[in-house]
């Protein structure tokens, strides 16, 4: 495992950094980093060794899914079909931000990330590290919770290299949003959509520009 003191005291992660973690991802690997919530864990969503890897780390059942960052809105479509209208007005409300939207995934996403569900949650966070490193790799990295399955999820580097000691390729050092919960998650692959999450993002806003949301 490999990490590299990267931030300033403003939180800043310079962009060698930034670089270094892009090519961990390149080359098969995982790395834990800064998002607006806690840290994540990111690797390469369509790399199905790679994303093993992730539930390894976790000491994580297959049967649970795993998120997609994006670096922008418009990389949507290199993971996940058309949304409906809901999502789309969701998305342009409340991207970047706590907000994990469950859509129809596209077919060259390896089916361990949608735990053969065949959707995926996908969000566009509010965070420079996570975004920039998903640019650098044409849009799109992993993003579940930097813990090991059932435990508390970690806000600093420090808590990641107890929780996982070896078992990452690098760590990015910086410091998360202010966010005390997860973000929320809304499933658009059904009927009407169900908050699958509570989380950053109230049920109440999420109505006001989706009035059909249950849950």
């Amino acid at each position: 495992m490999s990490s590299v003191a990267g931030h300033t005291d403003s939180g800043h992660v310079d962009d060698e950094t930034i670089a270094r973690a892009a090519e961990v991802i390149r080359g098969g690997g995982v790395v834990a980093f800064p998002t607006d919530t806690f840290y994540g864990l990111g690797a390469d969503p369509f790399n199905e060794g790679a994303v093993r890897a992730v539930f390894a780390a976790k000491v994580r059942p297959a049967e649970s899914p795993v998120p997609v960052l994006l670096g922008e809105p418009g990389d949507l479509r290199k993971v996940a079909e058309e949304p409906p209208s809901g999502a789309t007005d969701l998305a342009a409300a409340l991207w970047p931000g706590a907000l994990t939207l469950v859509l129809t995934a596209v077919d060259e996403l390896p089916d361990v990330v949608s735990a053969g569900a065949g959707t995926v949650g996908v969000r566009v966070p509010d965070h420079p590290v996570p975004r920039e490193i998903a640019r650098l790799l044409g849009g799109s990295i992993t993003g579940t919770s930097a813990n090991l399955s059932g435990e508390q999820s970690l806000k600093t580097s420090d808590q990641g290299r107890v929780a996982f000691g070896d078992r990452l390729d690098f760590i990015v050092e910086g410091v998360c949003g202010e966010h005390a919960a997860a973000s929320t998650v809304v499933d658009f692959s059904v009927s009407p959509p169900l908050v699958r999450r509570h989380g950053a993002i109230s049920i109440d806003t999420l109505r006001n520009i989706c009035l059909d949301i249950v849950g």
